[in-house]
């Protein structure tokens, strides 16, 4: 279960860039996964909940978006989003949706970012 070192590592992000720009506190975490991503958003959201009590990332409300696998195959030239058959959760299968080909370059829906923090600050005095 990779989902609780994911999670650790976008608090840690979180946290440091909220330092950084001297926060008091996190409103909101947007953060995009990709499908082939292979991290379970329920879990992740579970993940995230536990390990930021006591942070001020404690009330914060968690986005997560599932991001599409995209392809673009050698096959037909197809560019677009892939078909994904997972029902192997180890080793899924990503096919163009035209040609039902497997030679494909994926070109997005691996990662997982942060996309958006928002941030309480103090009021300049």
């Amino acid at each position: 279960m990779h989902e609780l070192s994911m999670a650790q590592g976008i608090i840690d992000a979180v946290l440091q860039t909220a330092e950084n720009n001297k926060a008091m506190e996190v409103n909101e975490v947007y953060i995009e996964i990709g499908r082939l991503a292979m991290i379970n958003p329920e879990q992740l959201k579970f993940m995230l909940s536990v390990l930021v009590e006591n942070t001020i990332m404690e009330d914060a409300k968690i986005n997560i978006e599932e991001i599409p696998i995209e392809i673009r195959c050698s096959q037909c030239d197809f560019h677009g989003n892939a078909i994904l058959d997972d029902e192997d959760h180890y080793a899924p299968l990503v096919k163009c949706p035209e040609c039902d080909s497997q030679k494909i370059s994926i070109l997005n829906g691996k990662d997982c970012i942060v996309k958006n923090i928002v941030i309480e600050k103090p009021d300049d005095d």
